[in-house]
C-alpha cells in the first residue's frame, strides 16, 4: 500500500490527521475525498500538470487537502513560511508562478495585506471564513468532484530557500512521469525508520518547513495517523506521546534544550514507551544535549543531514554517534566530497566545503540559474553543495564546522542576515550595519546586530530599543535581533565588503562545545 487511495478504500475511518490541540480529525476518507474534490476544481479552473499552487496557513486541519491535491494531480505545491509579511508572502507567490493561493480565516491580516499585491491571481481560497478578496474554500471544495482525476500524476513540492540577495529562491525539482501510487512506492523502497499503517507520528513543528511537510506527507503515504500541534510546547509534547502512543516523531535541537529543562517531575510524569524513533535535523545539535536526550530517550535518536534539494544526505544512530560524538553520520544518498575553494578535493580531516555527488544534478534553484551554477562543483557538475563546510573522518562520517555563509539557524528556523540588514540600515540613525549568529543555550543560535550609529547619534541603550522595535515592524518576529551591540567602525575592507568574521569570532571565540 503506498497512497491514500489505498488507505481510503480499506480504513476509511482511520484518522489520517489529528489536531493535537482540539483532538479533531481528518480521517483517510475524509483527506481522499476532499483532495480529490479540490483537485477537480483546479483542473476545472484550467491547472494542468507542472502549475504552481501556494499555501499560506497555519497548522491547520486542512493543510493537507492541498498538498495531497497537488501530489495526485501532477501539480507542485509551495508551502509558504506563514510568519512572513505580505510583501513577502506575494514575492513567493509571484516567484512560483501560483495559479491559486490557500490560505486561512487565522491568517486574514497576511491575506488582505496581500490581495492587492497579487492582481493576477484569481484564485483565492480562504479556510474556515472569508474576507473581501478571497472566495471560501469550502465552496471549491463543493465544487469540485468527490472521484479521482481521470488521470492522475506524482506532484511535488516546491519550497523556498535563501537566494543570492537575501531573497528567497523555490527548489525546483523535476516531476517524475509516474502515477502518484508508482511515485510514492518508489520513495517506500528505503523505509529507514519502519513506518507502516501503524505508526503514529507527532509533528511538533510548523508545516511550511520542508522536513515536518516531508514526513508527514511519507507517514500518510503509508497510512499512519499524525498528531500535529499548532505550536511546540515542551510538556505538551511528552503528554501527547503518552496519550496517542507515539511511535515517530521529529525534532530540532531546540526542542530538546527546552525538554531537557523540563523540572525532573514532569520529565519522568509520562509513560514514553511507545516511542521507538525521535528523529532530528535542521541545525547542529550540542553534543551535551544530545548526549543527555539518548540518556533519557534511550538509543531511539536518529540524525541526518540533508537539504530540500535532495542532492544528497548522511545518516547516523544513536549508537553509531555515541561513538563519533558530533558528527551528523555518514553518506546514505550520494557520495561525500569535501573540496577547498578551488573545489581540490581535499584529505581526510581537512576541512572544505562539502559536496554530495549524484550521476546528475537532481534540483536547480527556480528563476536564479546564477544560484543554481554556483552550487554545483566547478569541474564536476554532478556534484552539488548545500553551502556547509566540514570534514570527513578515516571512516566516513562528516562532521559540520561552519557554513560557507553566514546564514544563522535559531531553533531550527533558518534566518537570513541580509533581508535584517537590508531592514536596519533605513533607519535614519544608522549608518552601517552586520548581522550574524551568536551562541544561545537554548535556541542554538540568536540573531544579533552589530550597528554603526549614525553621525551625531548617541549609542546607547535608548537607540538600541528604538532599532529593535524597528526591526520587529518591518520583519516577521523570529527574525528581529534579540540584541544590538555597538561599534564606532565598522570593519570593511577598501573594496567595501564587510569583514564579518571578524565581528563574529568575537562572540564565538569561547564557546563551549
Amino acid at each position: 500500500m503506498s497512497y491514500i487511495a489505498d488507505h481510503a478504500r480499506l480504513t476509511p475511518d482511520k484518522p489520517a490527521l489529528i489536531s493535537a490541540d482540539t483532538g479533531a480529525a481528518v480521517t483517510y476518507g475524509e483527506l481522499e475525498e476532499r483532495s480529490n474534490r479540490l483537485a477537480q476544481f483546479l483542473y476545472a479552473q484550467g491547472l494542468r500538470r507542472g502549475d504552481h499552487i501556494a499555501v499560506l496557513m497555519e497548522n491547520n486541519l486542512a493543510f493537507m487537502d492541498p498538498v495531497w491535491a497537488a501530489f495526485r494531480s501532477g501539480l507542485y505545491v509551495t508551502a509558504v513560511n506563514r510568519y512572513l509579511p505580505a510583501d513577502e508572502v506575494a514575492y513567493i507567490v509571484h516567484d512560483c508562478g501560483a495559479k491559486a493561493v490557500i490560505t486561512s480565516y487565522a491568517k486574514r491580516e497576511t491575506a488582505e495585506a496581500l490581495t492587492d499585491l497579487i492582481p493576477n491571481v484569481t484564485i483565492r481560497l480562504m479556510v474556515d471564513g472569508t474576507i473581501p478578496g478571497w472566495d471560501a474554500y469550502e465552496d471549491a471544495l463543493a465544487a469540485g468532484a468527490p472521484e479521482p482525476l481521470a488521470e492522475e500524476w506524482m506532484g511535488d513540492s516546491m519550497l523556498y530557500s535563501s537566494g543570492t540577495t537575501g531573497r528567497p529562491k523555490g527548489i525546483l525539482r523535476p516531476l517524475p512521469p509516474v502515477s502518484p501510487g508508482e511515485g510514492f512506492a518508489a520513495r517506500q523502497l528505503m523505509n529507514r525508520y519502519g513506518l507502516s499503517p501503524e505508526a503514529v507520528y507527532l509533528s511538533p513543528a510548523p508545516l511550511y518547513h520542508a522536513a515536518p511537510l516531508g514526513y508527514v506527507t511519507t507517514v500518510q503515504s503509508w497510512g499512519g495517523t499524525v498528531v500535529m500541534m499548532e505550536r511546540f510546547d515542551a510538556e505538551a509534547s511528552l503528554e501527547l506521546i503518552e496519550r496517542y502512543r507515539v511511535t515517530h516523531s521529529q525534532w530540532v535541537p531546540t526542542m530538546f534544550v527546552r525538554m531537557l529543562k523540563l523540572p525532573e517531575e514532569a520529565r519522568s510524569h509520562h509513560d514514553l514507551s511507545s516511542h521507538l524513533v525521535a528523529v532530528h535535523a535542521a541545525a547542529p545539535c550540542p553534543v551535551e544535549v544530545k548526549r543527555q536526550m539518548i540518556g533519557w530517550w534511550g538509543p531511539i535518536l536518529y540524525e541526518y543531514y540533508a537539504g530540500t534539494e535532495a542532492s544528497g544526505s548522511t545518516f547516523i544512530t544513536s549508537e553509531e554517534w555515541l561513538e563519533h560524538p558530533g558528527s551528523v553520520g555518514r553518506a546514505a544518498l550520494g557520495v561525500l566530497h569535501i573540496c577547498d575553494e578551488l573545489g581540490n578535493e581535499l584529505p581526510v580531516g581537512e576541512t572544505g566545503l562539502v559536496y554530495f555527488e549524484r550521476e546528475t544534478p537532481t534540483f536547480e534553484y527556480h528563476n536564479d540559474p546564477a544560484k543554481t551554477a554556483s552550487a554545483r562543483h566547478p569541474l564536476h557538475p554532478g556534484w552539488n553543495a548545500l553551502g556547509d563546510v566540514g570534514y570527513l573522518d578515516d571512516e566516513g562520517y562528516l562532521y559540520l564546522t561552519d557554513r560557507q555563509a553566514f546564514m544563522i539557524i535559531s531553533g531550527g528556523v533558518n534566518i537570513y542576515p541580509q533581508a535584517i540588514e537590508d531592514a536596519l540600515v533605513t533607519h535614519p540613525k544608522v549608518h552601517d550595519v552586520a548581522v550574524f549568529g551568536v551562541p544561545d543555550p537554548e535556541m542554538g543560535e540568536a540573531v544579533k546586530a552589530v550597528i554603526e550609529a549614525a553621525p551625531g547619534c548617541e549609542p546607547n541603550d535608548a537607540l538600541a530599543a528604538e532599532l529593535m522595535e524597528f526591526a520587529r515592524s518591518k520583519l516577521a518576529h523570529y527574525m528581529a535581533p534579540r540584541s544590538i551591540d555597538f561599534i564606532a567602525e565598522m570593519p570593511r575592507l577598501p573594496t567595501g565588503k564587510l569583514y564579518k568574521r571578524l565581528l563574529k569570532d568575537a562572540y564565538w571565540k569561547d564557546r563551549k562545545i
